[in-house]
């Protein structure tokens, strides 16, 4: 279910702007941090330890709690995909592509998000 690194920077080379929202001094590793961007809260993982893939952009908002706590979650792994699990209902969502296991009806918004010189930055697409 997760992207190829092919198929990851064919994504992010097909974005129109790059909003920095943070400082990579800012993040926690292996923890999340919520930044404000167009609107929405977004909760930012890093993980520097991981294999691949090291930062994570996905929406702050629990759709099952309704309230904004993703970003307060705790990160895993089931399965082999890097998961975080609402700190509400314990429903775990995958960073990758914000599909939940226990609820596939239920989904989070995700962003492309990048380190570029000391700055974190999210895609608008």
């Amino acid at each position: 279910m997760s992207l190829s690194n092919t198929q990851r920077a064919a994504r992010v080379e097909n974005i129109d702007a790059w909003q920095s929202v943070c400082s990579q001094q800012d993040l926690v590793s292996d923890s999340g941090v919520v930044v404000w961007l167009d609107g929405a809260q977004v909760a930012l993982f890093y993980l520097p330890g991981a294999e691949g893939k090291k930062l994570y952009a996905i929406d702050n908002h629990d759709p099952q709690s309704g309230a904004n706590v993703i970003g307060r979650g705790l990160v895993g792994s089931i399965k082999g995909d890097l998961v975080v699990a609402s700190p509400i209902y314990k429903q775990h969502f995958r960073l990758e592509d914000g599909s939940c296991l226990e609820y596939p009806q239920q989904r989070l918004r995700v962003w492309p998000v990048r380190l570029k010189e000391g700055r974190v930055e999210v895609g608008l697409a």
